[in-house]
């Protein structure tokens, strides 16, 4: 019972943890890569994917991406689609090259996607807090119905807490690892 409790709430804050990852993918730093553009989606034979699955993109040096559509007249379409994302970025065609550099960081951008990024890790705080109280939760219900001891009862929290503590500093790591990729210059 216990284990299962604690279990579930180690799955749920490993889940919001990885979600803080994916979400501060999408925050840009200076440098280019790849992973910029997962978000983009491109409409392919009435359908939306991503971008990913109709082009190869490399990265062609720090500060520029290269795309190939695997289709030719793909092109304007990924092109299109990137100036329509939220990203801020410019591609340029040369052929069937889709080239797109990736804009310096202002003092001001870089402090704007830095709150971005303590606001993305304080929901993920959020979100293993809401997890330990859930479980807190569960375990006292399983005490009133007199299926744990109170020592039973502790010892979950206890557990639980160490697992918030845990998934709570790695939250602090990842945003300390990317206020210093946004910072670098």
């Amino acid at each position: 019972m216990l284990n299962e409790i604690a279990q579930d709430a180690e799955t749920r804050m490993k889940k919001s943890a990885d979600a803080l990852v994916e979400n501060f993918k999408k925050i840009r730093t200076g440098r280019a890569h790849p992973s910029i553009l997962e978000t983009v989606q491109v409409p392919y034979y009435g359908s939306d994917v991503p971008l990913s699955q109709v082009a190869n993109i490399s990265v062609e040096d720090a500060r520029t991406l290269s795309i190939v559509p695997w289709e030719k007249p793909m092109v304007p379409v990924i092109e299109k689609a990137i100036m329509k994302s939220d990203l801020g970025l410019n591609p340029s065609t040369s052929g069937e090259n889709i080239r797109v550099p990736m804009p310096a960081l202002t003092e001001e951008t870089r402090k704007g996607y830095i709150r971005r990024a303590r606001a993305e890790a304080e929901n993920a705080r959020i979100a293993i807090r809401n997890i330990r109280r859930d479980a807190n939760g569960d375990l006292k219900d399983l005490l009133k119905e007199k299926e744990i001891t109170e020592d039973d009862e502790r010892r979950g929290e206890d557990r639980v807490q160490k697992l918030t503590n845990q998934f709570v500093a790695e939250v602090d790591k990842l945003l300390e690892q990317k206020e210093t990729d946004l910072m670098e210059i």
